[in-house]
């Protein structure tokens, strides 16, 4: 059976060593061949606008925008869908792969018999 791996950030620029270790594990299961679901949630739901993971820097960190990369290449990115509107972010405004979807979504991936939550 193949596990899963639902990974939910609540950081962005404010907490920039926490965002990074969740994109990191998130792009490290994909690589390992694990389903990853990766939410992004708080300050973390501007990454899934263009442009905002190539803006973000930490020293001795992989590229946000690369790691992004490849989650969307291999698994699911999902923006929450309160805090899409809290920040006036919709459909219209995210990268192409990326959806908007609220908890009763998270639920169901991270209570699913195989998977595995991480929130950070």
């Amino acid at each position: 059976m193949k596990r899963s791996l639902v990974v939910k950030v609540t950081a962005g620029l404010d907490a920039p060593e926490r965002c990074s270790q969740a994109f990191t594990v998130a792009a490290v299961a994909v690589a390992g061949g694990v389903d990853v679901s990766l939410w992004l949630t708080g300050e973390s739901a501007w990454f899934g606008v263009p442009g905002r993971a190539a803006e973000f820097t930490l020293p001795e960190a992989a590229p946000l925008s690369d790691l992004l990369d490849a989650i969307l290449a291999g698994g699911k990115v999902t923006v929450c869908t309160q805090c899409a509107a809290r920040r006036g972010i919709t459909g219209a405004d995210v990268i192409e792969g990326v959806r908007i979807a609220g908890a009763q979504v998270f639920v169901q991936e991270a209570m699913a018999d195989d998977a595995q939550a991480l929130v950070y």
